[in-house]
């Protein structure tokens, strides 16, 4: 298919379909981080390099209205991604016209960042609810003058983990009102709760306002960066959980404060035999169980995946980036839905919560809906590890690992590349030598068996038709489970590390200069959405 069976579509016809709620996936096709340095508010990322093992799960209707642009190195890669889309069956694909150099030069906001509608609503929230908050040294005199006080981290436990607040217990965001009262049974009890930054801290003390919980609540302003800029020490490695078990009349006070604010945000209901009435041809629709990691696969509701919510409101570009799709969140306590759904209604979703799931008779799957991957356009043949292995100690065999970037830094197979899948002809043109013999791999070898394709079909172009193309069966954990040598660090980069954007909250050695900056851009955030105006947010 030809570029020119793609309709451009222009800034205004875009922005109209935006303001009019129409159904539209504006996808950046570019890497993570050039994707984080600007984008449009509504852009999701839907990296080149991965559309086939992710389009299928993030865009499940093949006649969704999709839009994209995204240039790297001066390629415009929106047109292949179009191709790659239509073969995967998507039968409404337009590329941005001017891309996004033309939605600047139309006077289309830009946004900085991952995750920016939520944390643009979640300053928003900040600014009309004036949501309470006190500063690192103020909590920081509670927790050593043993004041009555906890600390909530609202966060993933694996972030939680690698820096935390001292005392502080990990409850993510979707747990804190079916859980706090455990946390704070006295109502005098000051209830802080944090994150790393500004968003979850917001919404998920706003959350417990809204829920009406009789403590004094208040997020720590600025999170763990604002621990951090104070000149404060931070705990890593803490494990500290909410307890599993909530009593009943904590539970149905927490149930009937949910569904107060959820019916005031709009939130609608529905029964649990009534779901495929949502189902139409013309309508996304995704299913999201908001419940914990290990309550999912304890057994969940056929057909959904697993969502955490407090994550889900903080991610919803990554998990739903059909904007204008119907949202359905399901739990089986009628709390965390609820609040979830609360948040997401307001922020322009048409969210649905089932009523009444009875956990023994409804959640009968245990695992995973299968991910369902397309076909590889051209077999490619396979090398078994070992026999790789006897390659290597000679010459002429290139290995390409085509994984993330920090598996590839982790541990990779010595002497082995890391490319972009999407920058091969470039990592073939100017990084790697040529070779008699390429060996593709990943972490599993499954976008290794992509890049295979593409490697195949550029080497051809070449006139290299005589250069061998293997996969390494069972990619780099076959390579590790045989026992054999592991290389480590940036040793062989053939395309600089874009493919993740790193988030100046991340990790413990972040420069105090680039959390200021990203604690100025946040506050910016209220004023962008004003010029934006596409965001259709109403905070309650």
């Amino acid at each position: 298919m030809t570029t020119t069976a793609f309709p451009l579509l222009p800034f205004a016809v875009v922005r109209a379909r935006l303001l009019a709620r129409e159904e539209t996936a504006l996808l950046d096709v570019r890497e993570e981080d050039p994707f984080a340095q600007e984008h449009p508010l509504w852009a999701a990322n839907l990296p080149l390099s991965r559309i086939e093992i992710e389009a299928w799960r993030r865009i499940p209707r093949r006649s969704t209205f999709i839009v994209l642009y995204g240039t790297h190195g001066g390629i415009d890669l929106a047109p292949l991604a179009a191709q790659t889309l239509a073969a995967l069956g998507y039968t409404n694909v337009h590329l941005l016209e001017g891309g996004l150099e033309g939605w600047r030069a139309a006077g289309g906001e830009l946004f900085r960042d991952v995750n920016v509608p939520s944390k643009s609503f979640g300053e928003l929230v900040e600014h009309e609810r004036h949501t309470p908050s006190l500063s690192a040294p103020e909590v920081k005199a509670l927790v050593e003058g043993k004041a009555n006080v906890v600390v909530l981290d609202a966060r993933r436990f694996d972030e939680y983990q690698t820096m935390s607040i001292p005392s502080a217990t990990s409850v993510p965001g979707a747990e804190l009102v079916l859980r706090v009262r455990e946390l704070a049974p006295d109502p005098a009890t000051q209830v802080i709760v944090n994150c790393a930054g500004r968003t979850r801290s917001i919404i998920g003390t706003q959350s417990l306002v809204n829920a009406g919980i009789p403590n004094p609540v208040a997020a720590l302003r600025n999170g763990t960066i604002g621990w951090k800029l104070a000149g404060q020490v931070l705990d890593h490695g803490a494990s500290r959980r909410a307890p599993g078990a909530v009593s009943d009349a904590h539970r149905v006070q927490a149930e009937a404060d949910a569904r107060r604010v959820a019916d005031k945000a709009g939130v609608r209901r529905i029964a649990l035999d009534a779901l495929h009435t949502l189902e139409a041809p013309e309508r996304t629709l995704y299913r999201f169980d908001v419940r914990t990691p290990e309550e999912y696969e304890a057994g969940h509701l056929p057909g959904f995946a697993s969502a955490p919510g407090g994550q889900l409101v903080q991610e919803t570009d990554h998990q739903v980036p059909v904007r204008g799709a119907r949202i359905v969140l399901a739990d089986d306590d009628g709390v965390r839905a609820s609040m979830s759904a609360s948040w997401l209604a307001q922020m322009g979703w048409e969210v649905y919560v089932p009523d009444a799931v009875p956990a023994a008779s409804s959640f009968t799957e245990t695992a995973a809906p299968s991910p369902v991957y397309p076909p590889v356009a051209a077999a490619v043949a396979e090398i078994e590890p070992k026999a790789l292995a006897a390659l290597l100690s000679q010459p002429g065999t290139a290995v390409i690992d085509v994984t993330t970037s920090a598996n590839y830094v982790k541990r990779h197979i010595p002497g082995a590349w890391y490319a972009i899948r999407a920058q091969l002809a470039q990592a073939t043109s100017t990084a790697i030598p040529p070779s008699q013999r390429y060996v593709l791999t990943c972490g599993s070898s499954l976008l290794a068996r992509y890049a295979a394709a593409d490697l195949r079909t550029l080497l051809d172009a070449r006139g290299q038709r005589d250069a061998e193309v293997l996969v390494l069966a069972g990619g780099n954990a076959a390579w590790f489970a045989a026992g054999l040598e592991p290389e480590s660090g940036e040793t062989r980069l053939a395309t600089p590390r874009t493919d993740r954007y790193r988030r100046p909250y991340e990790g413990t050695d972040a420069p105090a200069e680039a959390m200021q900056a990203y604690l100025d851009w946040e506050f910016g955030l209220v004023a962008q959405l004003a010029r934006d105006g596409t965001h259709h947010f109403h905070v309650i």
